[in-house]
């Protein structure tokens, strides 16, 4: 064993960095637009070669060899704004670092939208969780600032500039605000689901992060997750139900459960 060991060492270094490398990878371009056409052109390069093989087509194998040239050139070209990002983030640490929840982050942002409930001020919020959030980020005021009641209730004052639109909690703290998130398109007759809503929906459609949402109107609280939208919780149920989906993409688990309390719109959208 000790003699084996000491001969392929670097084998199992080897393994270890191309698995991170492939991990993070995944992480970072799960959420890029080109993540469908790869997924696309993947799934329809294995088929062609699984059949070739079976079938022993060798004008198709010699078609798929010459082929993987172009297609290294292709995918340079298709994740082009990907990679120049992923090169200018290579100096900084989070690009290699799990997002774990701050508790105590998360106790001062939800003394924060009991206070926004109670004024009847709107807010949104997406709390990253794997999928990169930086395109969105862009799309407003780029900070990184410890996350405080009085520093939330002003961005989202109704005669702040920012307010109107989304904040973005990363690590347990406030990455940017004033952002732009994409608007579901689903079909919601509940007419006090307004664009703050659609907008939770739509952002924790395309990415896995949590949603949280305060209504203008009402000053209900709201969650997002997945594309459902749970409307009307209660402060200790939205607290309750964000650890319930932190628990869940920690431990790697998913529970199909529907959440107790609140209106879950998700089964009927």
């Amino acid at each position: 064993m000790w003699n084996f060991l000491t001969e392929h060492w670097r084998d199992g270094v080897e393994i270890i960095i191309l698995a991170a490398l492939a991990y993070h990878g995944y992480l970072f371009f799960r959420a890029t637009r080109g993540a469908s056409i790869l997924t696309g052109l993947l799934v329809l390069l294995l088929s062609l070669a699984l059949i070739s093989l079976l079938l022993d087509l060798s004008v198709i194998s010699g078609l798929l060899q010459r082929f993987s040239v172009f297609l290294a050139i292709a995918l340079v070209i298709i994740f082009q704004p990907e990679l120049r990002r992923v090169l200018a983030e290579l100096g900084s640490s989070r690009i290699f670092s799990f997002n774990r929840p701050d508790p105590e982050a998360l106790d001062v942002l939800m003394e924060a939208m009991q206070q926004l409930s109670s004024r009847r001020c709107g807010a949104l919020f997406a709390l990253k969780r794997g999928i990169d959030l930086k395109p969105y980020a862009e799309s407003g005021v780029e900070m990184d600032a410890v996350i405080t009641v009085e520093l939330i209730t002003t961005i989202f004052h109704p005669k702040t500039s920012l307010h109107d639109g989304g904040a973005i909690i990363d690590q347990g703290r406030l990455a940017a605000a004033g952002c732009v998130f994409p608007v579901s398109q689903k079909d919601i007759q509940d007419r006090a689901i307004g664009l703050r809503h659609r907008a939770g929906m739509g952002i924790s459609e395309e990415t896995d992060a949590i949603a949280l949402v305060v209504s203008e109107e009402s000053g209900a609280l709201s969650l997002c997750y997945q594309g459902k939208l749970e409307h009307d919780m209660e402060l200790d149920e939205l607290r309750q139900r964000i650890n319930e989906i932190l628990n869940e993409g920690s431990s790697g688990t998913h529970s199909d459960a529907e959440p107790e309390g609140g209106h879950e719109l998700g089964a009927s959208i």
